[in-house]
């Protein structure tokens, strides 16, 4: 068919003198079978987490056993490289909705579809729903992958692996083919093995503790970044190979770096050929636009549908599983609290329910796991455990903060004493629940700006001098660490899929005072034990500087003060303090400065820091 199997290694089973083997001649569901085995009560009851070791295609002694789940089908054809591209029938077992046959002589790399037969007539070519390898956009075959390929090495990782918030967490986000651009390939993708040897020595060097990829199951179109999939069990081949994915996981944890990717419970892409209408009807999909279609134009999950819950937990445990991932980040958590989102427009008790059930049950597979929210509701509980009353999360992005923070960075600095309020705040509602501080992908793309061309004012070195004081402050401040790739550069343009990050500013300042940033929080457990009652207090200013923030981190018998000073004229610290040093100062000159020494005047009990412009500091007491 002219498909390029270059990256996909074919292994050639052993070969049989029969024909191919219906579902009648292999166990029915719930009976044992290797692996493969399914409990159909729990199926269609929604408790099923490893639905992927029966559906999907799968590599049997003899042969390669295809199966899905599509109820209302009067008739599915196999077509693929293994039956010469013609139609081999699947055979239900009964009236249960699982179609399967077994076929001889299949190989590992082997494309495939099915072609569905709908009761309305249509007739429809779709890749496997389970299937765990897919051909490069804009094709769409999925691929017979032998899973235990590859074999991981990072026993010592994940018997060591702990969830604690006490823990480090700074998280490094990325969208995987445009970090870094390869010359030698026509759309400038390293695959995942190779981008391992660039991207794990940055991370180490730069004081990283996670990487996040922006989702990496297989998607059609490369502007939705991932977040419209068609292949939930499938890493995208722009990379390379399941395989492959799973030596870069396992090279990240020799490395002492976990691996974290998002993930989509909420909707699905329009695709024909994807989950959308896959057995002519509505099988996956709600049956009315109304709420069927998202605002981003692709098609809502229904949840209700316990055979739904089943697909998409078990695509949750599989990256978990299969892959070793450290974590997951669900998108769009909104989504499955409200309708469409949207408080005024209720609780949606299926999806609420479905969210609860999946977060109990992986976090009982994957205790050490972290699950993230991305949610931007008040809801109550998303990182309370499921058994207390809670939605299960580890944590929750605060996109308050995110949002007040960087308002109040763009305020001009002579308004921002009245504004002073929106840094403040964040600490008012802090201990609802366990907070992740994000600056993501979604802040620097669609006209938002890059995160230092948001600073106020025109002059460069100012906004540089004003960036490096907000994230000092959001180092400091409780809460775990995020920033999208691009950040820690400095870089003043909007990332995009089709380009890359501007390598030039690595050498630059900016960059320089963010590796020591990440450095010195991960090194100071007073910056991470977020969570104890005795961690945080604002510090008092007996001076009036209203745009002057001081927090005091204490943890392990240490007292760390941040002073950051937002206004465009020297301010003045004055608080009983002892004698300190000074662990980070943003105006130094390596990071871009002014150099100027940091005045320090002592007059009785008190004592007066005088921060220079848009400076901020970080003592040790």
């Amino acid at each position: 068919e002219g498909r390029n199997l270059g990256v996909y290694p074919l292994v050639r089973l052993p070969r049989r003198q029969d024909s191919v083997r219906f579902a009648s001649d292999h166990p029915p569901l719930g009976e044992k079978k290797g692996s493969a085995s399914m409990n159909q009560h729990q199926f269609f009851t929604g408790e099923i987490f490893d639905a992927y070791h029966w559906f999907g295609a799968h590599i049997e002694q003899n042969a390669v056993v295809f199966r899905t789940f599509a109820p209302n089908a009067s008739r599915i054809t196999l077509t693929g490289a293994c039956n010469g591209w013609t139609e081999t029938d699947l055979v239900q077992d009964g009236r249960s909705g699982f179609w399967s046959v077994s076929v001889p002589d299949a190989c590992a790399g082997q494309f495939y579809k099915y072609r569905i037969y709908g009761p309305d007539g249509s007739v429809t070519e779709h890749c496997d729903p389970y299937g765990f390898a897919m051909e490069l956009r804009p094709a769409c075959c999925s691929i017979i992958t032998d899973l235990e390929e590859y074999r991981f090495t990072d026993e010592a990782w994940m018997n060591s692996r702990t969830a604690s918030p006490d823990a480090p967490l700074n998280i490094y986000e990325m969208h995987l083919g445009s970090w870094m651009r390869n010359p030698d390939n026509a759309n400038g993708w390293y695959t995942y093995d190779e981008i391992a040897r660039r991207l794990i020595p940055y991370l180490q060097k730069n004081g990283y503790t996670h990487v996040e990829f922006l989702p990496l199951s297989e998607h059609p179109f490369d502007g939705s970044w991932g977040y419209q999939n068609t292949g939930f069990f499938a890493p995208t081949s722009r990379y390379g190979t399941p395989a492959q994915l799973k030596m870069l996981i396992d090279k990240l944890h020799h490395a002492g770096i976990g691996a974290i990717m998002d993930f989509v419970p909420v909707h699905f892409a329009v695709d024909s050929y994807g989950l959308a209408k896959y057995d002519g009807t509505h099988l996956y999909e709600y049956p009315h636009s109304a709420v069927g279609e998202s605002e981003w134009g692709s098609y809502n999950f229904i949840h209700s549908r316990r055979e739904v819950r089943c697909f998409l937990q078990s695509a949750a445990n599989y990256w978990l599983t299969e892959f070793h991932f450290d974590g997951l980040r669900m998108d769009a958590v909104s989504r499955l609290i409200y309708w469409q989102g949207d408080p005024a427009r209720g609780v949606n008790g299926d999806t609420l329910e479905f969210l609860k059930n999946m977060n109990r049950g992986l976090k009982a597979r994957h205790p050490s796991a972290l699950l993230i929210a991305e949610d931007s509701t008040a809801y109550p509980g998303v990182t309370r455990p499921v058994d207390e009353g809670g939605l299960g999360f580890d944590y929750k992005w605060d996109l308050g903060w995110m949002h007040d923070t960087l308002e109040f960075c763009q305020t001009q600095p002579d308004l921002r004493p009245r504004d002073h309020g929106k840094l403040l705040w964040s600490m008012h509602y802090f201990s609802n629940e366990h907070y992740l501080l994000p600056l993501s992908h979604d802040e620097v793309v669609h006209g938002k700006a890059a995160i230092v061309q948001k600073m106020w004012g025109a002059d460069e070195c100012d906004k540089y001098a004003q960036a490096r004081v907000m994230y000092l402050y959001m180092f400091t401040h409780p809460g775990k660490k995020l920033n999208f790739m691009g950040n820690e550069l400095g870089q003043l343009y909007e990332w995009s899929e089709a380009g890359t990050l501007d390598w030039a500013l690595a050498e630059r300042p900016f960059h320089r005072f963010f590796h020591s940033l990440c450095k010195t929080y991960v090194e100071n457990p007073a910056l991470h034990a977020d969570y104890a009652p005795d961690n945080f207090r604002w510090a008092k200013n007996h001076a009036d500087a209203p745009c002057v923030f001081g927090m005091e981190r204490r943890a392990n018998r240490e007292t760390l003060l941040a002073l950051c000073n937002f206004a465009d004229s020297e301010q003045e610290f004055t608080a009983s303090l002892p004698k300190f040093t000074v662990l980070l100062d943003s105006n130094a000159a390596d990071f871009g400065g002014t150099g100027e020494t940091l005045a320090v005047s002592r007059k009785d009990s008190l004592c007066t820091v005088a921060l220079p412009r848009y400076s901020a500091v970080l003592l040790k007491l």
